[in-house]
């Protein structure tokens, strides 16, 4: 049954308001193109989840997921995620790549190890890098084992569905719990000729096909990135498992964005969908360039900055 806005309070905790967020403007028509995005604030603590857990969560409160690469924003995000993931969107925004596909293993260990150091509430997941799983079953559970013994993750994140049904299954089977990922997915930018809408036209009955698949093989929640509005509600009303929307419905189960667009560290460009919250990015070149001057006209460090020969007797 589609679940309307009365029935998204069911199970409601302390949070604001789910459907604040997710506007016309932060969301896709089967003709739209990207604009624009807004603010609002934080959250209430909330209690470690288990990948299980989070599938129970159906049709419930709406999960909050950010991404993070770091142990303090980590910190931050920690009281106020459900799940914390770890994308492998740390190429773009921290190593400057201009895509996913030069993210590595080592990348992925470093920076899962050091966001799991800075949660003790939030579940984490970490994304599988490109080249990491789509060669067999057999690669994709050494380098998920390998991503969860390093660095402590609950669960791991990969791409693709009806493609990636027989690895899921393979992974989940063998005790590796997996978030799947479906509609746009940045590692196949090669194929899909760049990062356009998914599932628009004769291509909806694709992107309903690879949800189904990953349920099927056993995921235990779903991302849907930039589809359709329309459709996002018609995954999430013919699924079992939670799905998690970047760029899709507030009616999806869950809401993901990359930590640096939301912040507005990120400034290359913005999607549509990636709302901003703040605008860091501007703020912090404006105190860095403030710190720039004081330096140059030997106003810092001020007196109260650095230190005497002796300690003063109180």
């Amino acid at each position: 049954m589609k679940r309307g806005i009365a029935d998204q309070g069911k199970g409601k905790t302390s949070r604001h308001s789910p459907l604040i967020f997710l506007r016309r403007s932060n969301i896709f028509t089967p003709s739209e193109e990207d604009q624009g995005g807004e603010t609002m604030s934080a959250s209430a603590k909330i209690k470690t989840l288990t990948p299980s857990e989070v599938r129970a969560r159906k049709g419930g409160t709406p999960l909050v997921v950010l991404t993070a690469y770091a142990t303090p924003t980590a910190q931050m995000m920690d009281a106020h995620c459900d799940i914390v993931l770890v994308g492998d969107s740390v190429g773009m925004v921290v190593h400057g790549l201009p895509d996913t596909l030069g993210v590595t293993m080592e990348m992925m260990c470093l920076h899962g190890a050091a966001v799991k150091r800075g949660l003790e509430q939030a579940m984490m997941v970490v994304d599988m890098p490109f080249g990491s799983y789509e060669e067999s079953p057999e690669q994709a559970f050494r380098s998920a084992a390998r991503l969860m013994r390093e660095t402590g993750a609950a669960a791991v994140k990969l791409e693709g569905g009806v493609s990636m049904e027989e690895t899921i299954r393979f992974l989940t089977s063998r005790s590796i719990p997996v978030m799947a990922h479906v509609g746009l997915t940045p590692q196949a930018i090669n194929t899909l000729g760049g990062y356009a809408v998914q599932g628009r036209g004769e291509d909806r009955d694709r992107v309903m096909a690879d949800a189904k698949a990953v349920e099927d093989a056993g995921a235990f929640s779903v991302v849907l990135e930039k589809v359709p509005e329309s459709l996002a509600n018609e995954i999430t009303d013919a699924v079992s498992i939670p799905t998690i929307g970047i760029g899709a419905s507030a009616q999806c189960d869950g809401q993901v964005l990359v930590v640096d667009d939301m912040l507005g560290l990120f400034t290359a460009f913005k999607p549509k969908f990636a709302k901003r919250y703040a605008t860091l990015g501007v703020d912090g070149e404006k105190a860095i360039a403030k710190y720039a001057q004081e330096v140059r006209d030997r106003s810092f460090p001020a007196p109260e900055h650095v230190f005497a020969d002796e300690v003063k007797k109180k």
